[in-house]
């Protein structure tokens, strides 16, 4: 069997229809060789800076250290807090004012705003794999509907049902199905493992953020 002849020998429509699978499955394999690489780049750096993070006292020190992770989660919300921190040491809020406690909720909003861009970033185009694991196989049906109506025409226009002058339409047809779910299958098996990643990565900005805020509590929060 030659699938490009098949492809070559498809109705037009067919081949659009094939043409526009061939999009969807070329830029989903793009983003899905992305945003592993850059998962896998955010959890290296992660590790690296949450290392200093533990075994430094100085957090001027952590500081410097997160900028050289960039692509660490933790890291950017680390200096957002900082930026937070620094305010409330030149303000030299007393421990147990309502300046302190104000300030804290201050640190949290900053340390939120900081977190959902990053869930914003690590997000960014899943939802072409979502579409493309929901949409391909739908529209490679249509193809093959639509081929099979074409090679129904080629039978009554030949007037001969043999299997010889039928199974060329039906394969043109079935081709359109096969490369839909070529598109699919590995856009919504990426999907569901880079959604589990970035809820585990949540998961440990939620319980860094509050970390960073039980330190500034300790230093100028309410007792």
């Amino acid at each position: 069997m030659n699938i490009f002849k098949l492809i070559t020998d498809a109705s037009p429509v067919v081949q659009i229809i094939l043409l526009i699978l061939l999009f969807f499955s070329v830029f989903s394999w793009t983003i899905i060789i992305y945003k592993r690489k850059s998962l896998r780049t955010a959890g290296a750096q992660s590790q690296k800076f949450l290392a200093i993070f533990k075994k430094s006292r100085n957090l001027t020190e952590v500081q410097e250290a997160a900028k050289a992770f960039p692509a660490s989660p933790q890291a950017t919300l680390f200096l957002a807090g900082y930026k937070e921190m620094a305010y409330l040491a030149k303000k030299e809020a007393p421990t147990g004012s309502a300046n302190g406690g104000a300030s804290l909720d201050n640190m949290s909003r900053a340390l939120t705003k900081a977190s959902n861009a990053e869930v914003a970033r690590m997000e960014k185009m899943m939802s072409f794999l979502a579409t493309t694991g929901s949409v391909s196989p739908f529209i490679g049906l249509f193809g093959t509907v639509w081929g099979i109506m074409d090679a129904f025409l080629r039978i009554s226009m030949t007037k001969s049902a043999s299997m010889l002058s039928v199974a060329p339409g039906i394969a043109e047809a079935l081709v359109a199905t096969a490369v839909g779910l070529f598109a699919a299958i590995p856009a919504v098996i990426a999907y569901n493992t880079f959604l589990h990643r970035i809820k585990d990565v949540i998961t440990d900005m939620e319980d860094f953020s509050l970390e960073l805020l039980s330190i500034a509590e300790r230093l100028y929060g309410t007792p």
